[in-house]
């Protein structure tokens, strides 16, 4: 990847070929396919360690299919070109993305977060973003030791983006254990 150019950011995952003349199945991994996965759109291939494997790719069609897209990249028009890119991922740089709305935030922005209690104490820094199957967790060194913290609403009461800080309200207890 080009060192001036923007992070690239996991849009979709390859499923696996639909049809015969190049069309792809995607399970889009972002709230607007239509914007991202646009004919005339371009896109990269990346693997599951973010390492770029192809593009720049130019998106030739793209239709909703049930909760896919079937998507069809210029030069690449037959089962074969494609078959091998099963399981990677598209991705698109971040600023092409839209960015985070005001107390939103990117996954990959986390670490190195403050974290501080409502009175502004600081009870550690985001050392990861974890996506486990009860949802986005975060795991917080603190002065003591390390925890994880549930990434809802109820306990992140406040994203400040631009001053990278967390403000929290713990579950009782958490810190004693």
């Amino acid at each position: 990847m080009a060192a001036d150019r923007a992070r690239l950011l996991a849009v979709g995952r390859l499923r696996k070929p639909h049809g015969l003349k190049g069309e792809c199945a995607v399970f889009p991994l972002t709230a607007d396919p239509d914007a991202v996965l646009a004919p005339g759109g371009t896109i990269w291939l990346v693997d599951l360690a973010g390492q770029e494997v192809a593009g720049p790719l130019k998106i030739a069609r793209s239709r909703g299919y049930h909760r896919q897209w079937l998507v069809t990249f210029e030069g690449h028009d037959d089962r074969g070109a494609v078959e091998p890119w099963g399981g990677l991922f598209l991705a698109v740089p971040e600023t092409e993305l839209a960015p985070p709305e005001d107390g939103e935030v990117w996954l990959h922005e986390l670490a190195g977060f403050a974290v501080q209690d409502s009175a502004g104490v600081p009870l550690g820094l985001v050392t990861a973003a974890l996506e486990l199957p009860a949802g986005v967790t975060l795991e917080v060194q603190g002065p003591k030791r390390e925890f994880l913290l549930p990434f809802r609403k109820e306990f992140v009461r406040d994203v400040d983006r631009e001053g990278r800080r967390l403000v929290v309200d713990l579950p009782d207890g958490l810190l004693d254990l």
